[in-house]
C-alpha cells in the first residue's frame, strides 16, 4: 500500500485511476508529471475538462458529440442523409470519418445489448433510431457493428425493429404520425474484412474502408 506524502495528492491519484486503462502506478506517474509543469498548463488542462463537461452536447439528431445541437454532419446539407450508418460508439464515428469513403449521416446506439451487463435495448438509442425511419425517407440503414456476439445480437434486433415497422402486406413503412407509406430502407452489414471480436474503432482505416464499401444486404 502506498504511502502517499499528501492526501492531495493521493485524491488527485485516485481519480485518475478511475480512467480506463489507467491503474494506480500509472496515475501516480501522470498526476506527479502534471505536478512539474508550468502551473497555467495544468490549469489549463483542468478548464478544458470542465468546459467540456459543462458545455459539450450531443447531437438531437445522431446522438454524436457536438458543439451545438446539431452536428457538423448532420448540418451538412452535402451529406446523404438517406443513408444512415448505425455504430455504437462516437469514437467509430471518428474511425470511420477517418477513411474518407463515407457520404452519408449516422447514428450513435451509445453501445450494444449486452445482458451479461444488464444493457437491454431500451437503454440503448435504438427507439429514436426507428423513429427517424419512421419520419424520414431513409433509402439504407448500415449497421456498422463490431463482429462480436454482442454486436451481432444488436444488429439482428434493429433488423427486426425495422421488419416490424412493415404492415402485412407490402415492403413499406407507414409514418404514424403523417400516415404516408415509405418504402423500407434497405439494411446492410459491414463485409467481413474485419476480424471477429475485433472492436471497430481499433480496426485499421484501409480495413474498414473497404468493408463499409463491401457491405452486404441483411436478409
Amino acid at each position: 500500500m502506498v504511502n502517499y506524502p499528501s492526501k492531495l495528492l493521493e485524491k488527485a491519484v485516485e481519480e485518475v485511476s478511475r480512467l480506463p486503462g489507467i491503474g494506480r502506478r500509472s496515475a501516480m506517474r501522470l498526476v506527479l508529471h502534471l505536478l512539474r509543469q508550468e502551473k497555467e498548463q495544468t490549469l489549463a488542462l483542468a478548464e478544458a475538462l470542465a468546459t467540456l463537461r459543462s458545455e459539450v452536447h450531443y447531437c438531437r439528431e445522431c446522438h454524436n458529440i457536438s458543439d451545438s445541437e446539431l452536428c457538423e454532419v448532420c448540418a451538412n446539407p452535402r451529406r446523404d442523409h438517406a443513408m444512415v450508418c448505425v455504430v455504437q460508439t462516437i469514437e467509430d464515428v471518428m474511425a470511420i470519418e477517418a477513411t474518407q469513403m463515407y457520404r452519408g449521416v449516422y447514428h450513435v446506439l451509445g453501445g450494444v445489448i449486452s445482458p451479461i451487463d444488464g444493457i437491454g435495448p431500451r437503454d440503448l438509442e435504438i427507439e429514436s433510431l426507428m423513429q427517424r425511419i419512421r419520419r424520414d425517407n431513409i433509402r439504407e440503414i448500415i449497421l456498422a457493428l463490431s463482429p462480436t456476439m454482442e454486436g451481432d445480437t444488436t444488429g439482428f434486433y434493429i433488423f427486426r425493429q425495422i421488419q416490424a415497422l412493415m404492415p402485412s402486406a407490402g415492403e413499406e413503412i407507414q409514418d404514424s404520425v403523417e400516415g404516408v407509406h415509405r418504402p423500407m430502407p434497405k439494411v446492410t452489414v459491414l463485409a467481413r474484412g474485419i476480424a471477429q471480436n475485433d472492436e471497430l474503432q481499433y480496426t485499421d482505416e484501409i480495413t474498414l474502408g473497404r468493408a463499409l464499401a463491401g457491405r452486404t444486404e441483411m436478409k
